[in-house]
């Protein structure tokens, strides 16, 4: 069977992310005064083959958290593992 993951990267909360305030301090220059607490991250989208849900589930939490994120200064959620319908697949 094959699923579809989808992985959300981001710096730890306690860590100053400077994408984040970069794009905070151009928002109000758009018309955006309304916006804070700005964090960007990296979103990672992967297919996986394996046996079931659970199976693929657990192979993208060791990707994660061996390749995708640095536990270090990093947390990673993963946001999905959808089962892909046979007319998804390459």
């Amino acid at each position: 069977m094959r699923f579809r993951a989808q992985v959300l990267v981001q710096l730890k909360p306690d860590l100053l992310d400077p994408q984040g305030k970069a794009v905070e301090g151009s928002l109000p220059a758009m018309g955006w005064s309304n916006v804070s607490d700005v964090r960007v991250g990296r979103y990672v989208q992967l297919d996986v083959e394996a046996g079931d849900r659970d199976a693929a589930l657990e192979q993208v939490h060791a990707m994660s958290e061996r390749l995708l994120s640095n536990p270090v200064i990093e947390t990673y959620r993963v946001l999905d593992v959808g089962e892909l319908a046979a007319r998804e697949s390459p």
